[in-house]
């Protein structure tokens, strides 16, 4: 499909901020209507990347923790960020294996997303692991996980109910909805 051309056109731009994980710059722009504008954008240093695992049974694994940004509590899939080196299924593997303990004898990509793209370059790789072994977790010392191993019906209507809404994590439960209703994902 062919796209037409970008309408946004960039004037400057300078670094407002930066740590080890994210920079946030702010470009003066012309935005498409002509008149001039600012435009933050937040530049990630690494890939975010989820995995859902998957039982023989049906039941998925959900971590809890409190996520600072939101100031709340979230139950999601394993995920956290790999640096641009590594590759996406060993991020995967690394962060199945910290957060679970859980290893995996198979492991597919499920899908990407842009994870808020109106503000961030942030790019994800979310994907399905089976074929599970259990192990000790490794947590980061950032983290403090409620690790539990959730019926299916549970874990789509925690989705349903809001009580997971993560986006790695929607993605990952509509992606497993869909294949269980014997869709083509």
């Amino acid at each position: 499909m062919s796209q037409p051309e970008n309408p946004w056109k960039t004037l400057g731009s300078r670094l407002i901020y930066e740590n080890p994980w994210i920079r946030v710059r702010e470009d003066q722009v012309l935005r498409p209507d002509g008149e001039p504008g600012i435009y933050g954008v937040v530049e990630f240093r690494n890939r975010a990347v989820g995995v859902l695992p998957v039982e023989d049974d049906g039941s998925v694994w959900l971590v809890g923790q409190h996520r600072y940004p939101l100031g709340d509590y979230s139950w999601e899939i394993p995920e956290g960020g790999g640096p641009v080196d590594e590759s996406p299924e060993a991020t995967a593997i690394r962060e199945l294996k910290e957060e679970t303990g859980l290893t995996c004898g198979r492991l597919e990509q499920i899908g990407t997303s842009h994870l808020s793209n109106s503000v961030s370059d942030e790019l994800a790789y979310i994907f399905r692991a089976t074929e599970l072994t259990p192990g000790e977790s490794e947590p980061e010392g950032s983290e403090r996980l409620d690790v539990r191993r959730v019926p299916w019906d549970e874990a789509w209507r925690m989705l349903q109910a809001g009580e997971i809404t993560d986006s790695m994590s929607v993605i990952a439960i509509l992606y497993e909805a869909t294949r269980r209703l014997g869709g083509k994902p």
